[in-house]
């Protein structure tokens, strides 16, 4: 009998079938060829691979600004300016210096003791959702709970207006567009433009305002924020830090709660071990970020020749890390293709690493936490109402839901 070679894999993350499961061609990867060329990249599965370009900080984070660039000339769209500035001084785009120093500033904030602060009104926010979920007999966990709940945190910690409020879940869906230039459409880039002129401009105004009568808010903390050399923030840095607070914060908490919500349902035992044991909620919020983690990918683009796993990526090759593969890299766990609520699962690569890794990591923890703390202490409890949850196909690099429905039992 004559032997057949394997058909090499096809890495496609435009297909329906990759978009429903991405793991499956993850591991194949990961097996043939965690380090591989392909579409005119370098794409990484393995957790060793990816977290080695994490922590070089010689591999640079700029390229959407780039990106951007190339699509508005692609669409001839010249009025660019503000996003432009947006993308050059958000924390996610930026390498040092620049990254040092705005890093350095926003960290004065964004501490453990501050997000933990945090914990009575996310309390109040999440047991209001969970309220009218119990009340109505269930809920679409998406729109009804892991939707609204960041949006409402966050305009409560910068202390919104009313009417700004209703208006920024809207503005975040459609400026989180600038984090895959590469899919707008001419309407979509112009109404994105739009969209981050409106946003900065409120915004603006809210910063001038709290600089003349500060309070105990996000935006007044970030205006006090100072280094030893007496730096501090521009209103424009403030503005577009508050912006992405928004734009990166939402969606990865959305689809952390609604990809964590089910695995769980989708795993019976597990479910119930939770649901027996609510101090595992720690633990199995890591393990929801390492077993289907929201934030898929990231770029980077490399400013020197460096070798990884035996394969040489030359200055300006762009590479793609896997962090959703990288997170069920056997060499990172036992049986990562398992859904455990008790393993120790804090090497996830989910928030990324190094000089990079999330500013809103811990805040993110804390509302997935402090729902399902409230989910499951609960005497009834949640099933899934159908098989019909849908996944969004907007975005590349986010995995998360779009509908989850469930009902109380």
């Amino acid at each position: 009998m004559t032997s057949q070679t394997p058909a090499p894999v096809r890495f496609n993350p435009f297909s329906a079938e990759f978009r429903h499961d991405p793991y499956p061609v993850y591991r194949r990867l990961r097996e043939a060829r965690p380090v591989h060329r392909t579409m005119g990249m370098w794409v990484l599965t393995g957790h060793a691979e990816v977290r080695q370009v994490l922590r070089d900080r010689t591999f640079g984070a700029g390229l959407i600004p780039e990106l951007i660039d190339r699509q508005a000339r692609r669409l001839a769209q010249d009025d660019i300016t503000t996003i432009q500035h947006l993308a050059r001084k958000s924390l996610v785009f930026t390498d040092n210096p620049d990254h040092a120093r705005l890093r350095g500033l926003v960290n004065r904030v964004f501490t453990a003791g501050a997000v933990a602060g945090l914990r009575p009104l996310v309390t109040e926010i999440a047991e209001e959702l969970v309220g009218r979920a119990w009340a109505d007999g269930g809920m679409d966990a998406i729109a009804d709970l892991a939707a609204p709940l960041p949006s409402t945190v966050m305009s409560r910690w910068l202390d919104l207006p009313d009417e700004l409020s209703v208006q920024v879940a809207q503005w975040t869906h459609d400026i989180r567009f600038l984090l895959e230039p590469g899919l707008m459409s001419h309407a979509d880039f112009a109404h994105v433009c739009h969209v981050v002129q409106e946003f900065a401009d409120r915004l603006g105004s809210l910063v001038a305002e709290r600089r003349s009568k500060p309070g105990d808010d996000l935006v007044s903390s970030l205006l006090a924020a100072e280094t030893v050399g007496g730096d501090r923030l521009s209103d424009a840095e403030i503005v577009f830090v508050c912006m992405m607070c928004f734009v990166a914060g939402n969606e990865t908490t959305k689809s952390l709660i609604g990809n964590g919500l089910l695995a769980l349902l989708r795993h019976p035992q597990q479910d119930a071990l939770l649901r027996d044991d609510p101090g595992l909620i720690p633990g199995a919020v890591a393990e929801m970020l390492r077993y289907d983690s929201p934030l898929q990918q990231t770029k980077r683009v490399a400013t020197r020749t460096v070798e990884v796993s035996g394969q040489l990526i030359e200055q300006g090759d762009q590479v793609l890390l896997c962090l959703g593969a990288a997170n069920r890299d056997p060499a990172l766990c036992d049986r990562p293709e398992e859904f455990d609520i008790t393993r120790d699962a804090q090497s996830h690569l989910a928030f990324g690493h190094g000089m990079h890794g999330c500013l809103g990591g811990l805040l993110a923890v804390l509302q997935a936490e402090v729902v399902f703390e409230r989910l499951y202490r609960h005497a009834e409890s949640l099933r899934l109402d159908s098989d019909n949850w849908e996944w969004q196909d907007q975005s590349f690099i986010v995995r998360g839901l779009t509908r989850l429905p469930l009902t109380v039992r």
